[in-house]
């Protein structure tokens, strides 16, 4: 039997994430390297410099982390993605989907050209007129979410009810991004992750918190929600909006009981929700890009 082409997991770092991902490549028979998008670059005969992929690229890539680092940094590794792409590897997500998803300005705008549920945004580097904003606005008890513009896990959030709460632009890297506050019914603060895999719902589970931000990575209890109804197809189309192969979509219900998304994550977690609903998410990776791929399948899980 010819052996699948092999794969790129690009992570940085080994941990229960990539080395599930890594088992899952194996029992599927598809040779799979963990690489690092920092240890990457462009050789000067237009060629890609990829750790593991020196006769040819990869057929295709898995992208589990983009690294942090300094503008010039992250511009190049999405250039790679960008670059891999166009040599007919197969990238998800690419780098066009990461873009558009970590960006929390324009996850918002595609969400709202798409005429999907999400709070009310407003984006802007003015100061002035973030003052103007929380001024017509926001009041106590009917406050604004200020968050980074890049950023997961609830870190950097606060809740604004006056102009006089706003933090100096340069802590926020020169752009505030204002939404609507979805205020909680009467079971308290709550919310949904939802994990979409080629269109399709695979995992959901439901987040409860006694404070506002319901993050797993900020206490929040986990349990296993049904990935299927209204809640399923709202973080269908939130992934298709924004162009992801993967997402993790978190969903909100205000006091009315209406749906809203909150974000869409192109390079989700998902340890959490494996132990909340005990679905093994990396196999369900696996397999979605080796039927992309359009090879035959051994054993994924």
């Amino acid at each position: 039997m010819t052996a699948l082409p092999r794969i790129a997991l690009f992570t940085d770092r080994r941990d229960g994430h990539a080395r599930a991902l890594l088992a899952a490549f194996a029992r599927a028979g598809a040779p799979a390297a963990a690489v690092a998008l920092r240890d990457c670059g462009f050789a000067p005969d237009g060629t890609l410099a990829i750790p593991g992929f020196a006769q040819a690229p990869p057929a295709a890539a898995l992208v589990r982390v983009i690294e942090a680092g300094s503008f010039e940094e992250v511009t190049l590794r999405l250039g790679v993605l960008h670059a891999l792409r166009a040599c007919g590897c197969l990238v998800i997500n690419d780098a066009g989907a990461i873009e558009r998803a970590v960006d929390k300005a324009m996850t918002s705008f595609l969400l709202a050209r798409a005429g999907l549920p999400t709070p009310e945004t407003w984006v802007t580097p003015s100061a002035s007129r973030a003052r103007a904003i929380l001024t017509a606005e926001a009041a106590p008890g009917r406050p604004l979410v200020l968050k980074p513009l890049f950023g997961s896990q609830g870190r950097g959030q606060a809740l604004l009810d006056s102009p006089a709460a706003l933090p100096a632009a340069e802590t926020l890297g020169g752009v505030f991004y204002l939404q609507r506050y979805v205020a909680p019914g009467a079971e308290g603060f709550r919310d949904w992750r939802v994990f979409v895999i080629g269109g399709r719902a695979v995992a959901a589970m439901l987040r409860r918190h006694s404070d506002w931000r319901t993050n797993a990575a900020q206490g929040a209890r986990c349990e296993a929600a049904v990935a299927a109804g209204p809640l399923a197809e709202l973080a269908v189309a939130a992934a298709a909006a924004v162009g992801a192969d993967f997402a993790g979509v978190d969903l909100i219900r205000d006091g009315q009981g209406r749906l809203a998304v909150l974000e869409v994550n192109s390079n989700p977690a998902w340890s959490a929700l494996r132990r909340a609903t005990g679905i093994a998410i990396a196999p369900l990776l696996v397999r979605h890009l080796l039927d992309r791929l359009g090879r035959p399948l051994a054993q994924a899980g």
